[in-house]
C-alpha cells in the first residue's frame, strides 16, 4: 500500500505544480525514491523566486530573503525552522547531498529581483543565471545521483543559462510592466538603444536585433550543454529536461507581434509531449 503523503510533501507538490509547471512535469520522470527531494528543491526555488511578486516595497523583500537565509543556516546547523519546504529539504541537508553555499547563493542572487536596477551586461546575466537557474539544475542532479552528479557541473551551468535566457525573454512583458529590465545593457548598447527603449514598449528593428542576439546566445549555450551529455548520470537526465523547451520557447517569442508587450508561451500539451519525447530518448 502506498504511503500517505505528509502535509509538507503535499505542500511542495502542489506549489510546484501550480507555479512551475515545466519543472513539475520534468520531476515526474525522476526515479520514485528521489522525486520527493527534487520537488522540495523546486518548491524552495518557487518560494524565493516569487518574493518580488508578493511585496510592494523592497525592504519587505529583503526581510523575507533574510528569513530564508537564517532558516537554511539554522537547518544546516541541526535546527529546523517550521516550514513545509524546509521539512522536505531536511533529508538532503542531513545527508549533505546539497550544500549551504548553493542555497545561500541562490537567495543572494534573488536580491537583484527586488529592485529595478538594469542588468549591466551579458556576463552579469550569465552570473545571475549561474546562481539561480544553473545552480538549481546542479542541485537537482546531486539530489538524484549523489556525488556522481558532480561531473555534470559544467553542463548544468550551460543548460541553466539557456533555460534562463529563454524564460527571461518570454517574461519581458511582465518585467517591463513593473519597471524592470533584465536585457543586458551591453547588448542593448551594441544595437544603439538602452533600458528606456525596452521600458517604453516600442518594438522596432533595433529591439528585434537584441532579441535575436540573445536568442542565438541561448541556443548556443544549449548546444554546448547537449555536447556534454556524457558527463550527466543517466538517472539525473530529468534535471535537464526543462532545457528541452528552450528552442520552442524562443520560437514562440519570435512569433508574437511585440515581445515587449505580448506574452509568448508554447501550448501546454506540446510542452508535455516534448518533455515526454526527450525523456524517452534519453536526451534533452
Amino acid at each position: 500500500m502506498a504511503k500517505e503523503p505528509t502535509s509538507a510533501e503535499r505542500y511542495c507538490f502542489e506549489l510546484v505544480r501550480e507555479a512551475d509547471k515545466d519543472r513539475f512535469l520534468s520531476a515526474l520522470f525522476v526515479p520514485d525514491d528521489r522525486r520527493r527531494a527534487v520537488m522540495a528543491l523546486y518548491a524552495f526555488n518557487v518560494e524565493i523566486a516569487r518574493i518580488r511578486d508578493m511585496i510592494t516595497d523592497p525592504t519587505l523583500g529583503e526581510i523575507r530573503l533574510q528569513w530564508w537565509m537564517d532558516a537554511i543556516e539554522a537547518a544546516f546547523a541541526g535546527e529546523m525552522p517550521e516550514h513545509p519546504v524546509l521539512e522536505e529539504l531536511k533529508p538532503l541537508i542531513d545527508e549533505r547531498v546539497i550544500h549551504l553555499a548553493g542555497l545561500a547563493n541562490l537567495i543572494e542572487a534573488r536580491r537583484f529581483d527586488l529592485y529595478d536596477d538594469p542588468m549591466p551586461s551579458l556576463n552579469d546575466l550569465e552570473g545571475y543565471l549561474g546562481e539561480t537557474s544553473s545552480a538549481l539544475i546542479q542541485m537537482v542532479t546531486l539530489a538524484i545521483a549523489g556525488r556522481q552528479g558532480e561531473s555534470a557541473a559544467e553542463a548544468s551551468g550551460l543548460a541553466g543559462v539557456a533555460f534562463g535566457i529563454a524564460g527571461l525573454l518570454r517574461s519581458v512583458p511582465l518585467h517591463r510592466a513593473r519597471g524592470q529590465c533584465y536585457l543586458p545593457g551591453d547588448v542593448l548598447a551594441r544595437h544603439g538603444i538602452g533600458t528606456a527603449h525596452v521600458l517604453s514598449g516600442r518594438w522596432d528593428g533595433k529591439m528585434s536585433e537584441v532579441f535575436r542576439e540573445l536568442s542565438d546566445h541561448a541556443r548556443q549555450r544549449l548546444e554546448e550543454a547537449r555536447g556534454l551529455i556524457g558527463s550527466i548520470p543517466a538517472a539525473a537526465l530529468p534535471a535537464f529536461l526543462p532545457a528541452t523547451l528552450v528552442p520552442v520557447a524562443l520560437d514562440a517569442v519570435g512569433k508574437v507581434a511585440n515581445p515587449l508587450k505580448d506574452a509568448a508561451m508554447p501550448g501546454q500539451l506540446r510542452r508535455q509531449w516534448l518533455l515526454w519525447r526527450a525523456a524517452r530518448r534519453g536526451r534533452f
